[in-house]
């Protein structure tokens, strides 16, 4: 009997730290990056102007393909075309009279993103060297290709921009932006500042053409996650994904609460359906003496916030019960996530009205709670985010 006590506080123990790490993680590695940062070397003048293919992919919905191509338009650079890809669209009103601009409308529905940015790719005008993905509610920075420029010159092959909230209008959409700001900076800015990579957001990325093509080519990936599955391959190819905060992409962020619910239900299910990629990365780290993969790996295993937030205030109220200590030490633990949180928050320099709507953080998560429910079924609710504004709730006064 006594064996078995034992044994089950030990998986008990060994339960809370799979859990608790993650709240101590972000400031550890804040810390290492304190002595690690280095600035950027643009001592090497590029040698050739790279020429992008920008891929821009839009599925049923056609509203905003004209804002976001306006604003490629704008770019301060000169070689590049504006593939757009329009997947079960009605583009019969869609009418580009720029000649960067090539609309695509597949045959057959592709309901994919990497189907769909292969269909672009076989359909490049000219061998563009490099190409980068934006989505059809995104904006770019005039300044944007010349920044993710600064990166490939100095020779990476792979570089994620970070993406700025283009509305913050309701509680959703300002708690959407600050997690962005939580999460550009630890799995952006940080990592990639301490010799690991920048993990991949969906759009504001960009690639020599071969290494996305050497990726992805021979994958057929359906549902939400391509992302996941090309920073894995990235990583375990030997790349390091650079990170720039100054080539910025403005991104529709999440305004009401069916939205919210939808979108959080495919990254949640994303997530179920590529962390086992932490266990080879970590093992490959180990064994080829890689850092870039072995931390890369870690990260790639930690749930989604709200998930080990759940669960460490479950552990730490059970333990009132059974260990003092241990509820000092998640105490200790939370003390070192929101620090690590408010960090990430100066950092990025937001509007004060961020600030205002982290009151709603208990609703944001309820409703996090409810996308885990509908967790199995999330690749059939939609493919796309469909944006609506203006819903009416937690509407915040500027």
């Amino acid at each position: 009997m006594e064996m078995a006590k034992a044994l089950v506080y030990e998986l008990w123990v060994i339960l809370q730290a799979v859990v608790g790490y993650n709240l101590f993680l972000p400031f550890f590695l804040y810390i290492i990056y304190l002595f690690k940062k280095k600035p950027l070397d643009n001592s090497v003048a590029p040698s050739v102007l790279a020429d992008y293919a920008i891929i821009v992919t839009a599925y049923e919905q056609t509203q905003l393909l004209r804002s976001v191509t306006d604003s490629i338009l704008k770019l301060n650079y000169p070689n590049y075309l504006i593939y757009i890809v329009a997947d079960k669209c009605d583009i019969s009103g869609l009418h580009f009279e720029d000649p960067r601009i090539v609309l695509l409308r597949p045959e057959e529905t592709l309901a994919s993103n990497t189907r769909s940015h292969f269909y672009a790719i076989n359909r490049f005008i000219r061998p563009h060297s490099h190409l980068t993905i934006i989505d059809s509610d995104n904006l770019v920075d005039p300044e944007y290709l010349n920044e993710l420029n600064k990166y490939f010159d100095t020779g990476f092959s792979a570089v994620q921009g970070i993406r700025k909230a283009k509305n913050i209008d309701t509680t959703y959409a300002c708690l959407d932006a600050a997690r962005d700001m939580y999460y550009h900076f630890y799995d952006g800015e940080v990592l990639f500042s301490i010799g690991s990579s920048a993990t991949l957001a969906g759009s504001g990325m960009a690639f020599t053409t071969t290494l996305y093509r050497e990726c992805l080519e021979k994958l057929d990936i359906t549902g939400a996650g391509f992302d996941k599955v090309l920073q894995k391959e990235i990583i375990s190819r030997g790349y390091r994904i650079a990170f720039t905060e100054k080539a910025v992409v403005y991104d529709e962020k999440t305004s009401g609460s069916d939205q919210l619910v939808k979108q959080r239900a495919r990254w949640i299910n994303t997530w179920f359906r590529y962390f086992k990629f932490g266990f080879s990365l970590i093992a490959s780290g180990i064994q080829k003496f890689n850092f870039n993969s072995f931390l890369f790996g870690i990260i790639l295993l930690r749930p989604p916030l709200f998930i080990f937030l759940v669960l460490s205030a479950m552990f730490a109220v059970v333990n009132i019960w059974v260990s003092t200590t241990a509820v000092v030490v998640w105490g200790t633990g939370f003390l070192c996530f929101i620090t690590g949180f408010i960090i990430a928050l100066v950092h990025a320099k937001p509007d004060r009205i961020i600030y205002q709507s982290l009151l709603g953080i208990p609703k944001f998560i309820f409703f996090q709670i409810l996308s885990l429910l509908k967790t199995g079924k999330a690749n059939q609710l939609s493919v796309a985010t469909k944006h609506v504004h203006n819903e009416g709730i937690n509407e915040i006064k500027k």
